[in-house]
């Protein structure tokens, strides 16, 4: 890229879109019966010279909905305990508002049309997110509702691994197994993880743009 040339900002770089990292603990697998427990997003910011870097972190508790299944061999993986009287859970509406807002302000402020969803094994998070939004009715989604970044095929490609703990290490980031399983941690994990794969390609990308 011409030096004189001004960096890409974030929605250049990504066609419009504003990359959000979640991350969903859950009762179980199936988005339609089984539990939201906790969910986390964490937002992406760009700095001058083009480098992504991990943002603000929003995460809450959830209170499950009516009816919701939870598997006791999910919640032995997450250590959620879904009755704790200390537990700060919220509605799953709520929880979902709140994050609504920050990722709209943040749409607002970086001129991206959308945002889309990064996760590792995005699919996953993505149905349950979809899941809680229809159960619950909200409008005015921001994020994109089928498309998503996946940093477990980032992972993959980038660094021969597929598996959160292990691309992490790979891409020489930290790694505490005792807090894994926590949705603000494992997102911000992946966060990093997204940024950094990102970042190691902000070289292809710029010569693309100036081709």
């Amino acid at each position: 890229m011409n030096d004189h040339q001004p960096a890409q900002p974030i929605a250049g770089r990504f066609r419009g879109f504003l990359p959000v990292v979640v991350d969903v603990e859950t009762g179980g697998f199936e988005p339609r019966t089984d539990a939201l427990l906790e969910i986390a997003a964490v937002l992406v910011q760009m700095h001058p010279d083009g480098r992504l870097d991990r943002g603000e972190t929003f995460r809450y508790h959830v209170k499950p909905f009516e009816g919701a299944n939870m598997d006791p061999a999910s919640l032995a993986v997450t250590g959620i305990d879904p009755d704790h009287p200390l537990r700060p859970a919220i509605p799953e509406r709520d929880a979902l508002q709140r994050i609504f807002r920050e990722v709209r302000r943040e749409l607002k402020d970086t001129g991206c049309n959308r945002a889309i969803l990064v996760g590792h094994n995005a699919f996953f998070d993505l149905m349950f997110l979809n899941a809680a939004i229809a159960r619950t009715g909200m409008k005015r989604n921001p994020f994109h509702p089928f498309s998503s970044f996946d940093t477990a095929t980032l992972g993959g490609v980038a660094l021969g691994q597929t598996v959160l703990s292990r691309a992490v290490q790979a891409a020489g980031l930290d790694w505490d197994a005792s807090q894994a399983h926590s949705a603000a941690y494992d997102a911000e994990r992946t966060a990093d993880l997204f940024c950094e794969i990102v970042n190691r390609f902000r070289g292809n990308y710029e010569d693309a743009v100036v081709r």
